[in-house]
């Protein structure tokens, strides 16, 4: 038998098998799977400068609005330029300038160990390990005086870890708003993060109490300091309210930002 006549035998039967024979079917949705996802591929790759834009331009957008500059007319990232973005090294309470932006940001993205501490204590569901270093925003008033700072905050709901960003005075006590730009909460319950009317209850609020201790808190009563010190729980969300609760006084004691605040309420800051 001539070389290749079997081969064409066999391809010869497979075009002459009727179009809804199972080997033409499994052909066919093989055929179709291996396109669709060449397409999806090549899309998802195409795409992720476009979709990596958009991640950072929602986070400006949620810089502006916590610090109350947000203006829907203003193109975002020219209003961004009026903020000063350092690398604050969490055990001093100081800017270093042992990154530039774009090295730092890319350590960032990819949880580099360089930048990463264990955590003996894990009261924000941080998975045991934190960042030493983080990246927050200055914003100054006509007189180049700080006006706000916003620092970034995350830690574990109910469901899903919630990123996002709490804005203070110049003083490093007086809370100007909080809010999360990326949660994964139960919809009407604890997805109410995410609700103007709440995050509105935070504006004025106070950290530190008279003697100094930190003194927020997320509860359904106010602590014995006062209501200056209390948010209220979202009805019906517990435990997103623990959870932020519990994120908050993470990120604004010692193991956080804790010296940083210390460092801006003596004016310190420049």
């Amino acid at each position: 038998m001539p070389e290749g006549t079997e081969n064409k035998g066999l391809i010869r039967r497979f075009l002459d098998a009727p179009p809804d024979s199972v080997g033409k079917t499994i052909f066919v949705a093989v055929a179709l799977c291996l396109v669709a996802s060449m397409i999806v591929s090549a899309a998802a790759v195409a795409l992720r400068p476009v979709q990596e834009e958009n991640k950072l331009r929602d986070k400006r957008i949620n810089v502006l609005q916590v610090a109350g500059v947000y203006d829907e007319n203003v193109p975002v990232n020219d209003a961004f330029e009026a903020f000063e973005p350092h690398v604050l090294d969490l055990s001093t309470g100081e800017f270093t300038d042992a990154f530039d932006l774009d090295e730092f940001n890319a350590l960032a993205a990819k949880k580099d160990p360089s930048i990463m501490r264990p955590l003996d204590d894990d009261p924000a569901g941080l998975g045991g390990q934190m960042q030493v270093y983080r990246l927050v925003y200055l914003l100054r008033d006509g007189n180049g005086e700080i006006d706000k700072v916003v620092l970034p905050i995350e830690g574990y709901g109910l469901w899903s870890t919630l990123y996002g960003f709490i804005a203070l005075e110049e003083n490093g006590n007086d809370i100007f708003g909080l809010q999360f730009y990326q949660q994964g909460e139960t919809p009407g319950l604890g997805a109410e993060v995410d609700n103007p009317r709440w995050k509105a209850l935070w504006n004025g609020k106070k950290l530190f109490a008279e003697d100094g201790d930190l003194a927020i808190t997320v509860a359904k009563t106010p602590p014995p300091e006062g209501t200056d010190y209390h948010v209220d729980a979202l009805a019906g969300a517990t435990l997103t309210s623990r959870g932020v609760d519990n994120l908050v006084h993470f990120w604004m004691g010692q193991a956080g930002y804790g010296s940083f605040l210390e460092h801006l309420q003596a004016g310190e800051v420049n």
